[in-house]
């Protein structure tokens, strides 16, 4: 039998990707039982059996051989036909078993009650939550979390005069991290962040991504790390990590605690986001919004039944959900039955293209829905959005009573995209200027847009690849569109197709 650490000696790999090829179902569960020497207040250690380091060297192998990890699994696991819960394996552990156990007793542990380190980050790696406990261990006396996104990479509290730059474990820390940190993000998209390290940290972080392996799997792990700083008493911890589509949560528990109630709390989707939500703090983000309206609302809430016209707007969100989860569209208020999203910057796609091509794929979406209600109510009516886009950097934030919880944006990017939605008509898409000129060339030379201008026979008159001030597409001093005062100095263009 083999410890995980000589295992990981023999086989020259991290902790983090012996944890990954646990998860994989590449390795089996380890024994854990006292060391040899009988001495029963020792930390338990988790045995291997010797054709460990076997699979390990079939793995290297199959690597070297150019296959992927996906590859591997699919040969080396369907030799063994192995079920797929055979990732039930520690130290990864799936959040299904242990929801089986039944519930944690009460009283239910929160994520704020938690008396351990715990922060949570989003694809980029920066910091959106940490509780009180991890910035009393790990930050220097006073430091606190940025009110601007862009300055919360982690990645900076490993380096300088955090006290997890000086853990004995940092290494692995690291390495952990940086493997889960590599399913989305890439090498590029990583040095791109403001990581606020000098020229020879940035060397060691890539260095040990290039190392690590990517940690595809999803469920619950953790790996066993020594917080103390060298020639200090030992002080092991279990760092978890729990993945949810706001972030990856990241929770230090002492190594010979109780982990079940954590555990199950990590399990439950809805209690950690809930806990993060209503203590996260507002930060300062770039963003961009996008608002959508339905045409004729008030023309067809009268026109239809009560009953009727809720399912016809609960029949459009419904479309639109899977439109939006797929670009990362954060849900916001409206104040009345149209849709505003926000779209948050992510670590391998760019959000502005995220919210554009979201915008297109609604108006698609759209049109499916408009057919089956007219083949269902036999009417005229053509459902259309009209929808607005713009960008900017603005507060984000919640709003919250014990019962519910809205997100919002404060600032004026989201009162110019519900202009511009109301601006649009006939199912129309706009778009300000500034947001479209922030695309890259790439992306911008798949976008057709322009505008459209009346002859002076009257014939519409489409200008592409154009922009348009609003104070020239209107004429303000109409009372109907005196509401657009405040956007006259504007300059938009329609999305005509991508």
């Amino acid at each position: 039998m083999l410890t995980s650490k000589e295992l990981i000696e023999q086989a020259g790999i991290s902790r983090a990707t012996l944890n990954n090829y646990i998860a994989l179902g590449l390795l089996p569960k380890p024994e854990v039982m006292a060391p040899e020497g009988g001495d029963s207040k020792a930390r338990r250690i988790g045995y291997f059996p010797d054709e460990a380091v076997t699979v390990l060297e079939r793995v290297r192998v199959l690597k070297d051989g150019g296959k992927t990890m996906d590859q591997i699994v699919e040969e080396l696991v369907g030799e063994r036909q192995a079920p797929s819960t055979s990732v039930e394996s520690q130290p990864v552990t799936t959040a299904s078993t242990f929801s089986t156990a039944g519930p944690v007793t009460a009283p239910r542990l929160t994520l704020i009650d938690f008396e351990q380190p715990s922060y949570l980050v989003n694809g980029k790696f920066e910091v959106e939550w940490w509780n009180d406990a991890c910035e009393e261990r790990f930050l220097e006396a006073g430091r606190k979390l940025s009110n601007e996104m862009s300055d919360r990479s982690l990645f900076t509290t490993f380096f300088g005069g955090s006290r997890l730059s000086q853990a004995s474990g940092r290494l692995e820390m690291l390495r952990f991290h940086l493997a889960i940190a590599k399913v989305r993000l890439s090498k590029q998209a990583l040095f791109s962040i403001d990581l606020g390290v000098n020229a020879s940290q940035v060397q060691e972080l890539g260095s040990i991504y290039d190392e690590v392996d990517p940690m595809t799997s999803r469920e619950i792990t953790f790996t066993e790390i020594n917080l103390a700083p060298d020639g200090e008493t030992p002080e092991w911890y279990r760092l978890y990590a729990a993945f949810f589509r706001e972030g990856t949560l990241f929770s230090y528990v002492p190594a010979e605690s109780d982990v079940d109630a954590l555990v199950g709390l990590l399990s439950r989707r809805d209690l950690v986001i809930r806990d993060i939500l209503r203590n996260r703090k507002p930060y300062l983000t770039p963003l961009a919004v996008l608002v959508a309206d339905l045409q004729g609302s008030m023309k067809i809430c009268v026109e239809l039944p009560p009953e009727e016209y809720f399912e016809l707007i609960n029949d459009i969100w419904d479309a639109m959900g899977s439109r939006l989860r797929s670009y990362y569209a954060t849900h916001g208020k409206h104040v009345g039955d149209g849709l505003v999203y926000y779209f948050l910057p992510q670590p391998d796609c760019n959000y502005m293209a995220n919210a554009l091509h979201c915008a297109h794929e609604m108006r698609e979406t759209m049109r499916e829905v408009s057919s089956a209600w007219k083949g269902r109510k036999n009417w005229l009516n053509d459902l259309k959005l009209n929808i607005g886009l713009d960008e900017g950097e603005e507060w984000f934030g919640t709003y919250q009573t014990p019962t519910h919880l809205e997100f919002t944006v404060l600032g004026d990017t989201i009162n110019r995209a519900a202009r511009l939605s109301d601006f649009a008509h006939s199912g129309t898409v706009w778009i300000s200027k500034t947001m479209l000129s922030k695309l890259s060339s790439t992306e911008r030379e798949l976008v057709r847009f322009g505008i459209r201008h009346r002859g002076e026979g009257g014939e519409e008159v489409l200008v592409p690849q154009s922009y348009g001030g609003i104070s020239n597409l209107l004429d303000l001093s109409k009372p109907e569109h005196h509401k657009f005062q405040d956007i006259s100095g504007m300059t938009v263009a329609e999305i005509l197709d991508i």
